[in-house]
């Protein structure tokens, strides 16, 4: 069973990692500026991005009352909710663009390392547990990682830390349908995966849209599904964050449930994603 020591542990290399391929730009670098597969976001706008949300996930820890305030005043807000963050790392430089990267991203597992791993977190949308909202986090900075890593044509470890976002990809299942007002179509669905490791991960979506796995439930797979997805770790956590369009990796999506789902897969939340063209 995972744990909050885990976990965290697990944000912070994902962290280290990212931190890795930027923190070689120099301060006034070009590379900052270089557009990512993100449409009009540059290198510095990803990693504004990912401060501004550890910012905010240390204040919704720490002073929930606050956070709420502020979460009041984005949503009261006109123009693109994004641009107060945005614009203040395009006023950086790439060296205080990582300080305040750095900063928030400690302060925030620091505030979560002596929190309650039972406890709810207020967000933007329904609240979380702890752990569902560390695993988000890592999530994020996978997925925004990703493009930075797309954008400076930079290579990164592949890991088993894409069990999380894997996991939590599965278990957004419902919330990429209820986005777009739609409801879970009912049928099963079987998720198998293999690892970087070349491990199993599989995952029996019911009829209900929630999720089981063999790994966490301790049990054997059921009868085969008639609709399944199947492939590489990579490329599903890839399709499920909405970095590659499915057409460009390797899984085989089986079936029309199945199918229904990948071109619509978000595990992030907020709007519907509009998702990546085939190249």
């Amino acid at each position: 069973m995972t744990t909050l020591p885990d976990l965290l542990a697990d944000l912070d290399a994902e962290y280290d990692d990212i931190r890795a391929i930027v923190g070689g730009l120099a301060d006034h670098a070009p590379e900052w500026d270089l557009i990512t597969p993100a449409e009009g976001w540059a290198v510095r706008d990803q990693i504004s991005h990912l401060a501004y949300f550890d910012d905010a996930g240390r204040l919704a820890m720490v002073d929930p009352e606050v956070f709420a305030r502020s979460v009041d005043e984005v949503l009261a807000a006109t123009g693109d909710p994004m641009e107060v963050h945005l614009s203040r790392g395009r006023a950086m430089g790439g060296d205080e663009l990582l300080a305040w990267w750095g900063g928030a991203h400690r302060a925030m597992v620091d505030a979560f390392a002596v929190a309650d791993p039972g406890a709810r977190v207020p967000w933007y949308g329904p609240s979380m547990g702890v752990l569902s909202f560390i695993s988000a986090r890592l999530m994020e900075t996978w997925a925004h990682g990703q493009d930075v890593c797309d954008a400076l044509g930079a290579q990164r470890p592949v890991t088993d830390r894409l069990r999380h976002i894997a996991h939590l990809g599965v278990r957004a299942r419902p919330f990429s349908y209820m986005v777009r007002g739609r409801e879970v179509p009912e049928g099963r669905i079987d998720v198998v995966v293999t690892s970087p490791g070349g491990d199993e991960w599989r995952w029996e979506i019911g009829e209900d849209g929630g999720a089981s796995t063999d790994g966490e439930n301790g049990g054997p797979a059921t009868a085969t599904a008639s609709a399944a997805i199947t492939g590489s770790a990579l490329d599903f956590c890839l399709a499920v964050t909405q970095r590659r369009n499915v057409a460009d990796t390797d899984l085989v999506v089986t079936g029309a449930l199945a199918e229904d789902w990948m071109s619509i897969a978000q595990a992030f939340a907020g709007p519907p994603g509009t998702g990546r063209p085939p190249s």
